[in-house]
């Protein structure tokens, strides 16, 4: 049985409200090397859903876990199948004005780089290319035993040609179905039950999207190179992050622990929220257009 992600922390009490003042946001960037750290709420605009806001997945959804997909082999079929059906609407969504604005940021040398926890590759889509991939990418498939990288959208035709009966049962549920932050889809069993999986080309092996799942570990030369990159920062931009996993709220602390400041952009509480100096409760493609207003980009 599948199990839900536990949420291991409860707002913090007594803690001002999130303000709408963005002067101190603008203060940080203009002063240059400010260091993002973006989040699922960065894509919400483009119809992506984070996992924990107001209309969160983890509400309807729960994610694939790292165990379960190597160890169940219908577990793994099942989520490539959903995933066929999902990774198509992922692969439809458009960058938003957030995503734009820290493309501008970037663009302008206001920033020390861009970390992001998302796996949908919108921020690259958006015209920024440096960007550190926390928790890897749906746009690359690594083969379990050798190790092979591939594109996605090559697996995508293979699955294609293997399971040609299943385009009609994709299609009957693609339109009300609701793509998750993983990148798969809610479909009955019946529709996936005879999907047919295919091999690593290389060795014959097991595909897995080049995603963290979780449960997993994040690279450890990943996370050396963020660390790098918090120490070399002046400020640390949180955006559209509840920070409820380590693997991005250990960077928060290490700011706050070096005393770089650490501003926070999100709609709805953190876990990060104690260690801010300044948290900003306001739609992200708004606030963060307005701040490239503000800096005459």
């Amino acid at each position: 049985m599948r199990t839900r992600p536990t949420l291991t922390w409860e707002p913090v009490a007594g803690l001002p409200p999130a303000s709408t003042d963005l002067a101190p946001v603008v203060d940080a960037v203009r002063a240059g090397g400010a260091l993002v750290l973006s989040g699922a709420g960065l894509s919400t605009e483009s119809g992506i859903p984070d996992y924990r806001g107001e209309h969160g997945s983890l509400r309807r959804h729960t994610p694939m876990t790292y165990q379960e997909f190597t160890g169940d082999a219908w577990a793994r079929r099942r989520y490539w199948a959903r995933s066929q059906v999902g990774w198509r609407a992922m692969a439809r969504a458009r960058p938003n004005g957030g995503h734009r604005a820290v493309a501008a940021l970037a663009g302008a040398g206001l920033l020390a780089g861009v970390i992001t926890q998302n796996v949908d590759g919108l921020q690259q889509a958006a015209g920024l290319d440096d960007v550190v991939e926390l928790h890897g990418s749906l746009r690359r498939v690594v083969c379990l035993d050798c190790g092979d990288l591939s594109a996605r959208t090559t697996l995508d035709e293979r699955l294609r040609q293997a399971n040609p009966e299943f385009e009609a049962a994709a299609e009957r549920h693609a339109a009300a179905a609701r793509v998750n932050p993983d990148g798969d889809v809610e479909l009955p069993d019946a529709a996936v039950e005879r999907f047919r999986l295919v091999p690593c080309q290389v060795c014959g092996g097991v595909l897995k999207p080049d995603v963290v799942f979780f449960g997993e570990t994040v690279p450890p030369e990943r996370v050396a190179t963020c660390r790098r990159l918090v120490t070399e920062a002046t400020s640390l931009l949180v955006l559209g992050s509840s920070l409820t996993v380590m693997s991005g709220l250990r960077f928060v602390r290490q700011a706050a622990q070096a005393g770089t400041p650490v501003l926070i952009v999100n709609q709805g509480p953190g876990r990060g929220d104690p260690l801010a100096a300044h948290r900003v409760g306001l739609p992200l493609g708004q606030a963060l257009s307005d701040v490239v207003a503000r800096l005459g980009l």
